[in-house]
């Protein structure tokens, strides 16, 4: 070694690069100095080779330095490769998800129950499907509407139709809802990458370098998606799933790409920079798309088809759930690939936002549809609630929900039926009576009209009109009370509204008393009881028998079908009982009264005066129970 000093510089940087190319593989990052001492040698070398371009001297000897001079860069070069992919590769670890993803776990959690409270209603509970099983199903039309599905009386499946309550979804949302930027690499290792890098770009070794750097680091990309769980999917493969796999997929998605565009991608991009800003126009955003692009594509093909998957009412609030959280994220990602050689991504999530509205609207369209269509003609027991009223009126409190989202999406009026028009399928709104009122209330209050009008046509199938009135009126009821009950959805359907849906419940509860309790109640008249003659022996006892017995046939017959009959709701059914008996009893009482004696004077009165007023009490009671009663066990003979 003691002749180096008599060697040139340029000599000593030849013997430097040979001299490290024929030994076992160096370690520079645990010796600092060697490190050092190589790329001195390189920049000398790179000098003398700039050197002998820029002079441009010809002859046999400048050729000879000149092939010496390349053959020491391309070693050289092949060796700071190596040694750039050595050091990336010591830091490839996945990114620590756990400390972005675990912050939104609570709020998630609050979604789901939220939605379990709102969708299911005392274990009742409707799903939407496109299967056919029987007439309670609605299924896929021939124009390719998606309608809606139920089984049994209240008994359906629930799906999770989204991630619920604005203020949990905006908060889950929000929880993370700027750029952090991380260290992937230490500050160290990064000031020898940069020199690498610096060297390699300045011998021409430019797409070496960018090609090594990608293609390590888009292995540690790949290894956090993997711990978020984002998984390798085509667009096509995506659209095979069944929804309800997607369903559950989508949540992790969205708590997985806040992750990535606001810490991974970012802080990749800040990598790059750190790495390759200056060092040769766009050097930085080349190595940052090289990393990213492909993880990038992986990742937003998830949303792209969702956005263009088939449409069907139940997928609303999940695409509303990952429309709100594209639209939140699209800032960063515009923030994060800001380049135009990242246009691309850009332009993607601008389309996915646009495709997931565009689909929002389209599903909400279709729920309409379905509502106005479904078919199911089997009457539920008893006139209670139907399935498709608790389902509709779920859906549109959970629509409530998302009104600030919904609110800007849906801009234009429902597509009603004209009350000019000879089509009798579809009802028709005058929207004069609801000015002042958003698009999305007024589809809201339209939703309901076609609900109203699908179940106006459900009632006719019940043999009894009285029966039919009575389902009318509960499910109205209903309807009235999950729109008092959710501020958001009373707030937009309006009070007006709200006071004709009252009426209307009240009138169908007023026509059934009419329907069943006219005809007893004329039992009780005294028209046709009175003979000719003094009044003392005027009462004709053969028509007063007929008249005791035919009450007492009507109302053991109506006691004994409408306590069959339910009215679910407490407080509608103790007012029903009080009406009738309000009417019922002060009629047979004075009938009674006045008539009792010319009975009980005759053979058998047990057998035309069967209810005393007390019986008829308490018989009122079992009404709307939805209980078979023993008419026996109820009636003492009165004495």
């Amino acid at each position: 070694m003691a002749d180096d000093h008599h060697l040139t510089p340029l000599e000593q940087a030849h013997q430097i690069i040979h001299r490290y190319d024929s030994e076992t593989r160096i370690t520079f990052q645990s010796n600092r100095h060697e490190l050092d001492t190589y790329l001195q040698a390189v920049d000398e070398i790179q000098r003398n080779m700039d050197s002998i371009t820029v002079s441009g001297d010809d002859g046999e000897q400048t050729e000879q330095q000149s092939t010496k001079v390349n053959s020491s860069i391309q070693i050289a070069m092949a060796r700071l490769e190596d040694e750039f992919r050595n050091i990336l590769l010591s830091h490839v670890s996945p990114i620590e998800t756990d400390d972005y993803v675990s912050r939104s776990t609570s709020s998630l959690s609050e979604f789901h129950d939220y939605v379990s409270r709102t969708v299911t209603d005392d274990d009742d509970s409707v799903s939407v499907s496109v299967h056919t099983t029987g007439d309670d199903d609605v299924s896929r039309t021939d124009d390719n509407s998606v309608s809606l599905h139920t089984t049994g009386d209240d008994d359906v499946s629930r799906t999770d139709l989204g991630e619920s309550s604005t203020t949990a979804r905006l908060s889950n949302y929000r929880s993370m809802s700027s750029i952090r930027e991380i260290d992937l690499i230490p500050s160290d290792s990064i000031h020898d990458l940069r020199s690498i890098a610096e060297r390699m770009i300045a011998a021409g070794y430019f797409r070496e370098c960018v090609q090594v750097y990608g293609a390590v680091r888009k292995s540690a990309v790949d290894a956090s998606f993997k711990k978020l769980g984002v998984e390798k999917f085509s667009i096509g493969d995506i659209q095979r799933l069944e929804w309800e796999a997607l369903n559950a997929k989508i949540g992790k998605w969205i708590r997985a790409a806040r992750v990535c565009v606001r810490v991974l991608f970012a802080s990749e991009k800040r990598l790059c920079q750190l790495i390759f800003e200056h060092l040769e126009p766009e050097a930085d955003d080349n190595c940052f798309m090289e990393t990213v692009k492909a993880p990038a594509i992986q990742l937003f093909n998830f949303a792209e088809a969702i956005s263009i998957s088939r449409r069907s009412p139940e997928k609303l609030f999940k695409i509303l759930d990952l429309h709100d959280a594209v639209l939140d994220l699209l800032p960063d990602i515009e923030s994060v690939f800001d380049s135009k050689s990242s246009e691309s991504v850009r332009v993607q999530a601008t389309e996915i936002l646009s495709r997931l509205a565009e689909a929002a609207r389209g599903m909400l369209s279709e729920f309409e549809n379905a509502v106005l269509r479904e078919p199911s003609k089997v009457p539920v027991p008893g006139g209670t609630i139907h399935p498709l009223t608790r389902y509709v009126m779920n859906y549109i409190s959970l629509i409530s929900d998302y009104k600030h989202t919904l609110g800007e999406l849906i801009v234009s009026k429902p597509a009603t039926g004209s009350r000019y028009s000879d089509d009798l399928t579809t009802p028709d709104m005058d929207f004069t009576d609801h000015e002042g009122q958003s698009a999305l209330a007024l589809h809201l209050i339209w939703i309901i009209v076609i609900l109203q009008f699908n179940l106006e046509g459900k009632s006719k199938h019940y043999k009894d009109n009285s029966l039919a009135h009575v389902f009318i009126m509960n499910n109205i009821h209903y309807i009235v009370q999950k729109v008092k009950g959710s501020p958001e959805l009373r707030e937009m359907i309006g009070d007006n509204y709200l006071k004709k849906l009252t009426g209307k419940y009240r009138q169908a509860a007023t026509r059934y008393q009419r329907a069943t309790w006219v005809g007893v109640l004329y039992c009780l008249r005294d028209e046709g009881l009175h003979m000719t003659g003094s009044f003392s022996s005027g009462v004709s006892k053969s028509a007063l028998r007929e008249r005791f017995k035919s009450f007492n046939a009507m109302f053991e017959e109506v006691h004994r079908m409408q306590a069959l009959w339910l009215i679910p709701d407490t407080q509608l059914r103790e007012e029903l009982q009080i009406s009738i008996s309000e009417k019922l009893i002060p009629a047979y009482r004075s009938f009674l009264g006045r008539f009792r004696t010319h009975i009980e004077h005759g053979r058998h009165p047990e057998n035309y005066i069967k209810y005393s007023v007390e019986d008829l009490e308490t018989a009122v009671l079992d009404f709307f129970e939805g209980n078979a009663v023993n008419q026996h066990s109820r009636r003492r003979s009165s004495s």
